[in-house]
Order: structure tokens, then C-alpha cells, then sequence
């Protein structure tokens, strides 16, 4: 079972590798293709920073955490993806958008971003594949864990 977590993780780095590439290869710094106007643009974005471009140029510090990050999601993997779906399918998605975005840095010292999403007249912060992985991962690890809280909680309720 623990095979389908990093085939998963891996088909995310494919789709996130292979995405950035054409954007990277196909367009021109800034150069904006509307998708959906006023709603969904492909934007070419350099990102040397972390979400929403905070600690910009703070590779070392992008190294660390990545290689914490990724032997954390390794771990919980083996020991809880080994028993659920629900716990090894988003740790896979972790996986796949953690590698994703650390090869950027380490090949161009920078994230390749493209998505860009506008809300009205807000404008969200450009992101890519692998910011989408994470953000889904992490959703899907926040509600699981959310889920198995109450459970506990009503089974114990149910004990008295």
C-alpha cells in the first residue's frame, strides 16, 4: 500500500516539473495569458521565497526545512499510511509538492509560479502545482485528523 504514496507523490512532481518547464520555456518573464479574464491567468513568476514570497532569498533555510519536512512525511508514511488511506494519501501529496518545489530551488534557486487566480479584485498570490499539493495535503490531513478527534471523543462519551 505504501507504494501508492510515493507513485503519487511522484505522478505530483511530473505534473509540477513538467508544468513549470513549459511555462519557464514557452513565456516570458511577467508575461500574463488570460485563461478566465478576470478570474484565472497563467502568469510566468519567479518566486525566491516562501509562500506569498515571505524570507525572500533564505535558501539554506528552504534546504533545512525541506529535508525536515521530507523525513517527517517519510515517517508518518511508514507508520500511519501503513494502516490508512486517509492518513497515507495526503502525506503523499505533502511528499510530491515538498520535492516539487526543493527542485526548484536547488536547480534554479528560485520557485517557478504560474497560477494566477484573482477573486474580484484581489489579486492572490501566484502559485504553482506543487503550492496546490501542499495546500491539499494539508487540508486533507487537517480534516482527517479533525474526523478521528470527535470520533475518539464520542467513543469515549459512550463509555460512561
Amino acid at each position: 500500500m505504501i507504494a501508492i504514496y510515493y507513485l503519487l507523490a511522484l505522478v505530483i512532481i511530473i505534473i509540477d516539473q513538467f508544468t513549470k518547464w513549459l511555462v519557464a520555456t514557452g513565456m516570458e518573464l511577467g508575461e500574463s495569458i488570460p485563461v478566465i479574464e478576470d478570474v484565472l491567468h497563467i502568469t510566468s513568476h519567479r518566486n525566491a521565497g516562501a509562500a506569498f514570497g515571505m524570507l525572500q532569498g533564505q535558501m539554506w533555510l528552504f534546504f533545512i526545512v525541506t529535508a525536515v519536512a521530507v523525513v517527517a512525511v517519510l515517517y508518518f508514511i511508514h507508520t500511519l499510511g501503513k494502516s490508512s488511506l486517509w492518513y497515507g494519501i495526503p502525506l503523499g501529496i505533502l511528499l510530491g509538492g515538498t520535492i516539487g518545489n526543493f527542485i526548484d530551488r536547488l536547480l534554479q534557486g528560485e520557485v517557478i509560479d504560474f497560477i494566477d487566480v484573482y477573486i474580484g479584485t484581489y489579486s492572490f498570490p501566484i502559485f504553482n502545482i506543487a503550492d496546490s499539493a501542499l495546500t491539499v495535503g494539508i487540508i486533507i490531513l487537517i480534516v482527517k485528523m479533525f474526523m478521528d478527534e470527535r470520533k475518539e471523543k464520542k467513543e469515549q462519551t459512550n463509555e460512561f
